[in-house]
């Protein structure tokens, strides 16, 4: 499989963000940039073009758009995904996250863990739906998806 050699989020038309969606969406680049996964499949009988891939990311008319280039900046590919399959995942992720913050702060060890731990359960859960989703369109492995799903919660947050 290709990989993602850059990513960049269109959050242009959102809020600012908060410290902590910042620090979340710093991570999740970063770590998606050392380690990902990423092909885009052969379509109706037309062979994509080879990664590593430039993938734009943006919400537009309560859609999330990928828009994938090659390294020269040639056109891959562009798809749009419903929002609706991820409300749901989104806002409790949101709200776990918040409670892991607050938990940070206050609370010992064992409940900030069993706080992480609910908060990976959400998070390998929007990874999963975000894999159905690019079923046919892209191809990622779990843990890109895991890293993808954070940048559409950073999103779908201001959205």
């Amino acid at each position: 499989m290709s990989h993602i050699s850059h990513i960049e989020l269109d959050d242009s038309n959102l809020p600012p963000p908060t410290p902590e969606i910042e620090q979340e969406r710093k991570v999740a680049i970063y770590d998606l940039l050392e380690a990902n996964s990423f092909s885009l499949p052969k379509r109706d009988d037309r062979v994509a073009p080879d990664g590593p891939y430039r993938v734009g990311l943006s919400i537009r008319e309560k859609r999330l758009v990928f828009d994938v280039l090659t390294e020269s900046e040639e056109k891959a590919a562009e798809f749009h995904l419903s929002l609706s399959p991820f409300r749901q995942v989104v806002k409790d992720y949101w709200q776990i996250c918040e409670s892991y913050f607050d938990a940070v702060k206050n609370m010992p060890p064992s409940q900030i863990e069993t706080i992480d731990m609910a908060r990976r359960g959400i998070h390998d859960e929007g990874a999963r739906i975000l894999t159905d989703r690019l079923e046919g369109k892209a191809e990622v492995d779990h843990d890109t998806a895991r890293r993808l799903f954070t940048l559409v919660c950073v999103l779908h947050f201001g959205a």
